[in-house]
């Protein structure tokens, strides 16, 4: 039975559930139509009685009928309405997230986990508690790379998230690339609050463009750059491969961190430094950043639903019927000749 609240995107597709009878009354049709076996003498083989394959053979086109079924309410795309409304007067903000993807960003001062998948949780819980905001990404180490730009679909921007790993682009931390790179992304923006939170948990040691350079140019754009410093600095475990077990081998390692940096780049943009030591720490530093923020209206007037998509589990129906009805027509309910 469909939930209440479910409404359809496509409603016209629906016309198309009319194939459903259609396909049953022609596969009916063609079967009182047609000998299934032409033998001169099928008398022979009605004496047999007939076996609990023939009583099943009707099953075939209700499959395939319900197949049609699912795929068209598919086609119309079921939405359920979120629980969450979008209040379109409310204001938002374009924020283009700059995390650090370098092998630092493996070390364990947040164990059971390394910086980068506490930096991913937190992240994720910051996007799903987003409603207005439209949010890019950007990623870097030895060079920088735009993940996503700015959207307001979330939950592809957690799939992106989600994806990310280290040791995947050039070793290093070019937060000057970072910076100049999420600046780019953001230049044509409309909204009048523009904001890049830059997270990561080292110095500057590559890239083209000075950090400081980066942060004068945001100035000039009236972007502020939010900077969060991730780790506790000084010696921290750091994975050293593996050992005949399998296990994670640590040993303390220097990670150099440069906070005035991060500070200085606060400064210059308008923006706010944090330091965030553990989890709390980084969750607490993404709050304030929003907390700190003044906010734009980037529509007007009324409010909007949101809606959850809800066709996958109907085409993963459709798909499952049509496949028993063809694995069932070419094994047990085969039909000879």
């Amino acid at each position: 039975m469909l939930p209440p609240d479910l409404a359809f995107n496509n409603p016209e597709a629906l016309w198309a559930l009319l194939l459903a009878p259609l396909l049953l009354a022609l596969a009916f049709w063609e079967r009182k139509r047609r000998a299934t076996l032409r033998f001169s003498a099928a008398h022979v083989f009605a004496k047999g009685g007939r076996g609990f394959r023939t009583y099943l053979l009707p099953l075939l086109p209700i499959l395939r009928a319900a197949a049609v079924i699912a795929a068209v309410i598919a086609i119309a795309r079921p939405q359920s309405r979120d629980s969450r409304v979008r209040d379109l007067s409310v204001e938002g903000i374009d924020i283009v997230v700059a995390l650090d993807l370098s092998t630092s960003m493996e070390a364990g001062d947040f164990r059971p986990q390394n910086r980068l998948n506490v930096a991913k949780e937190v992240l994720t819980e910051f996007i799903s508690g987003r409603v207005n905001d439209r949010l890019g990404l950007v990623v870097f180490s030895g060079a920088a790379y735009t993940q996503s730009p700015l959207t307001l679909d979330y939950g592809v921007l957690k799939e992106v998230l989600k994806q990310l790993r280290t040791r995947v682009l050039e070793d290093g931390t070019a937060i000057g690339d970072a910076i100049a790179t999420s600046l780019n992304r953001l230049r044509d923006s409309d909204a009048k609050s523009r904001v890049v939170v830059l997270i990561t948990d080292g110095d500057n040691n590559a890239g083209k463009i000075s950090p400081l350079d980066a942060a004068n140019m945001a100035a000039s754009l009236h972007i502020p750059i939010y900077t969060i410093l991730v780790g506790k600095g000084g010696k921290v475990p750091f994975p050293q491969g593996t050992d005949l077990f399998g296990n994670t081998v640590w040993r303390e390692t220097e990670i150099p961190i440069n906070p005035e940096l991060m500070q200085d780049i606060a400064d210059r943009t308008g923006g706010e430094y944090y330091r965030a030591t553990d989890p709390e720490g980084l969750k607490q530093g993404l709050q304030k950043v929003l907390d700190a923020l003044e906010r734009s209206k980037l529509m007007e007037g009324g409010a909007s639903a949101t809606y959850k998509e809800n066709f996958h589990p109907f085409l993963l129906v459709a798909f499952g019927l049509a496949a028993l009805e063809l694995l069932l027509r070419a094994t047990v309910l085969r039909v000879f000749p």
